[in-house]
């Protein structure tokens, strides 16, 4: 039995010295790899974090510096929308003069209102169906962009009209976008 007890006590005494063996190795390594890297290179990737930090800072105070203007354009902007008691019949009145002057005809008109979060504005959906041939339908989307008013075409869906005599015609669907103010 005493036999056995000496054969595991040189078992354990073995795998000690083999474990602190791989420690003393893995830390001369450890040593070796933090004392490759040169003062100057960690001093060049500090100086180039700290360059990138300041341009931050920098970009950051320049936005500050801008914000009362974008807010006084924003303001603007909003003070050129049509106010939402008037707004409805100015855009339709400005769509049909559009119309008119492009040598279309419009069809039908259907709008759906709601309220923009956290403004004092109202988002405005057009449903209009116009008729006319390629070029006055582009004539109108022209017109829409040059518009004092803000709208934005979200959806075209031409279809060509099949009735007999109509020569070329286009029925165009369009689904529009355009903002009131409620103050």
């Amino acid at each position: 039995m005493r036999h056995d007890f000496k054969l595991e006590r040189r078992l354990i005494i073995f795998a000690l010295v083999l474990l602190v063996a791989a420690d003393v190795a893995l830390a001369v390594w450890g040593w070796n790899l933090s004392a490759g890297r040169q003062p100057q290179e960690e001093l060049a990737v500090m100086t180039r974090n700290r360059d990138l930090l300041r341009a931050d800072i920098t970009r950051a105070q320049e936005i500050r510096r801008k914000i009362p203007a974008i807010q006084e354009d924003c303001d603007k902007f909003e003070e050129s929308l049509y106010p939402a008691s008037k707004g409805y019949s100015s855009v339709s009145a400005e769509l049909d003069s559009i119309a008119s002057k492009s040598g279309l005809s419009i069809e039908s008109s259907g709008f759906h209102q709601s309220d923009v979060k956290g403004r004092d504005l109202q988002e405005v959906e057009i449903e209009t169906t116009v008729d006319g041939s390629y070029s006055q339908v582009v004539h109108f989307l022209n017109g829409l962009q040059r518009s004092q008013n803000v709208y934005a075409v979200e959806e075209l869906e031409a279809k060509a009209d099949t009735m007999q005599g109509s020569n070329g015609r286009v029925r165009v669907q369009m689904h529009i976008k355009t903002y009131f103010r409620t103050t």
